[in-house]
């Protein structure tokens, strides 16, 4: 064994001064002193490390590979990268300052389903070789939603994951906790990962459903729960409450999550109000909706609806959501005619037309009252008029009289 680890120092010494340290790794991996294989499962576009460990030593030389194909190499104290396969560019490191104390461990960027399969880690030092063979599997479990949707009188549930590998398992169940069969399509998307989609037709009498997806791989579970509230009944003009709370199964715990309500009509949702916890930050578009602050602080989101309206009526949704779950609470509202209101309103419309029917006559009497003004000046002009016209011919039938007397004089004179 001595011979042959020292054969081993003798030939990479050799090799590595003619840049032949590939063809030696692949010449001689069945020499190497000891093999050990362990399996790392990484998540997708995450960081993962890809464990190789070997008793330390001077004149070290490491060199990863995938199915031969060149993933990392390093030898005389720094990287050597130029036979790197462009897939792994800008995305492999070793721990240089760990190296000498036999930490050959390379740190992988950014995972891709691509990136699954076997990789063997071969070492070598004055003291001996080493390969190390680890096996990476790599899943994927991004954006599970659960979503309500009212198609004419039909509600639908739809449970959907956008990228999942490997395929999941999707299950739902009831209110009586009884097993639905599930509807579902998958699709393989361009990076070897399904698109989930599972529907189911929620119109009946079951006032909850429960859909669960998971991942065998990641080991991971996510579940979305709906809940139908009793109807409301209320009066025009009068508040409500519509309730909104974690169960005692749910925990908030470390999480991030986003509250949001909504109002469910003819096939489109509009957002009422959202609340990120992140941020703590709250966003209320209708100005007659108010949540309490001091219960958001409880995990209690309900809000306050004032001065209800008759267009009110129909259904509201309150939606929590956080990577681990989605929490679904619908509310049907009614909204009915006060008949005090109403009546209030009926005497409203009758002192308005009373009020039209006092202004019409107004208007009418003040225009009779225009026009005999009118008239009466139109007389008075026209007799104004008689009168100078008048006038005008008595002087003329006097300075016709005078005009012989006149011409006599002048005639003496």
């Amino acid at each position: 064994m001595k011979a042959r680890g020292v054969l081993a120092v003798f030939l990479i010494l050799i090799l590595s001064l003619s840049g032949f340290q590939d063809s030696f790794f692949l010449a001689f991996s069945d020499y190497m002193s000891s093999e050990n294989e362990q399996v790392v499962i990484g998540r997708f576009d995450e960081d993962i490390i890809l464990p190789c460990t070997f008793k330390s030593g001077s004149e070290v030389v490491i060199h990863w590979q995938k199915q031969k194909i060149n993933v990392h190499t390093y030898y005389r104290g720094s990287d050597h990268l130029e036979k790197q396969d462009s897939k792994y560019t800008n995305r492999t490191a070793l721990f240089h300052s760990e190296i000498h104390d036999g930490n050959a461990s390379l740190s992988f960027r950014r995972l891709s389903l691509l990136d699954e399969g076997n990789y063997d880690c071969y070492v070598s030092t004055a003291n001996g070789s080493t390969r190390n063979k680890v096996v990476l599997k790599v899943g994927a479990f991004l954006t599970p939603v659960m979503k309500y949707e009212k198609r004419n009188t039909s509600s639908f549930l739809i449970c959907s994951v956008f990228s999942v590998y490997p395929r999941p398992v999707i299950t739902w169940k009831t209110d009586s906790s009884t097993p639905v069969s599930e509807k579902n399509t998958g699709e393989i998307g361009p990076l070897g990962s399904f698109y989930i989609n599972s529907t189911q037709n929620i119109t009946g009498s079951n006032s909850s459903y429960e859909c669960t997806i998971k991942n065998s791989l990641l080991k991971q579970t996510w579940m979305g729960r709906w809940t139908k509230e009793g109807g409301l009944h209320n009066k025009q003009g009068e508040h409500v409450s519509l309730s909104c709370q974690f169960g005692s199964n749910f925990s908030l715990l470390n999480q991030d999550f986003r509250v949001t309500w909504s109002r469910v009509e003819n096939g489109m949702s509009s957002v009422l109000a959202s609340y990120l916890s992140s941020s703590q930050k709250m966003i209320i578009s209708e100005p007659r909706l108010s949540l309490n602050k001091e219960l958001i602080s409880q995990r209690d989101f309900s809000v306050n609806l004032i001065n209800l309206r008759l267009l009110d009526s129909g259904e509201y949704l309150c939606n929590i959501s956080s990577s681990k779950y989605t929490l679904l609470t619908i509310h049907t509202l009614h909204v009915e005619l006060n008949q005090g209101t109403a009546s209030q309103n009926r005497y409203q419309w009758i002192w308005a037309g009373l009020a039209i029917v006092v202004f019409l006559i107004l208007a009418v009497s003040c225009y009779a009252v225009y026009n005999r003004s009118n008239t009466e000046r139109s007389h008075v002009s026209t007799d104004e008029r008689a009168s100078n016209t008048d006038n005008a011919e008595e002087n003329m039938v006097r300075h016709n009289s005078l005009y012989p007397a006149i011409f006599s004089i002048k005639t003496l004179l």
